[in-house]
């Protein structure tokens, strides 16, 4: 009775051992084939920005001589997408036909505000005033300052909930094709991943180093 009960334990440990090896090679091959998928689960957006900005000639501090002007037309494209290259073995949980999967966070891949982009609206520009000039460095820093203000507002402008739902139907359709019926998908984080980029003009660089 005794060698029944141990030959029963030894084949239940065995079974124990080879489920534990498939799930474990069933994790792999979902890992490997949402990893080859990386590419895919990327967004593209594009933001239209007006820049414009002012310079003042005065003659004493309440007296206004005169007012350039200068107005332009931008475009930033911003590459948004998810690091699943990131993704662990632990992040999946399967159990028969249903699957849960944990993601890391939407990510800036790519930002590009390219000069190419900026357009000067002739008509409301007059950056040649009385006594007064928008120059070149003028306008440099009024698009610099457009720039930051894109960056500052990239987490508000529906960047995660847009390439979360992009990478849900991405890999939905992915784990469908490995036979999954039912397929949950969840993110580690709602906040956008952006790096931090020093935008300082020169003028407050040099405050900076001083």
């Amino acid at each position: 009775m005794r060698t029944t009960s141990y030959h029963m334990i030894s084949w239940l440990f065995v079974g124990f051992l080879c489920l534990s090896a498939c799930q474990q090679d069933k994790r792999g091959l979902v890992v490997g084939k949402i990893q080859n998928a990386s590419d895919l689960a990327t967004t593209e957006f594009t933001v239209d920005k007006i820049v414009h900005g002012t310079k003042t000639r005065k003659l004493s501090w309440f007296i206004k001589l005169s007012e350039a002007r200068f107005l332009a037309y931008s475009q930033a494209k911003i590459k948004s997408g998810i690091d699943l290259s990131k993704i662990e073995q632990e992040d999946i949980v399967i159990e028969g036909k249903r699957i849960s999967l944990q993601l890391p966070p939407v990510e800036v891949i790519n930002f590009s505000y390219p000069p190419s982009s900026f357009v000067e609206d002739s008509l409301i520009s007059d950056t040649r005033a009385f006594l007064n000039t928008i120059s070149i460095e003028d306008q440099e820093e009024f698009f610099r300052q457009a720039e930051l203000d894109i960056r500052s507002n990239l987490e508000y402008m529906g960047i995660v909930e847009t390439t979360q739902e992009h990478t849900r139907t991405l890999l939905r359709q992915l784990l469908k094709a490995l036979d999954y019926e039912e397929i949950y998908i969840t993110f580690k984080s709602n906040k956008l991943v952006i790096d931090q980029v020093n935008l300082l003009s020169a003028e407050e660089s040099s405050e900076d180093d001083d």
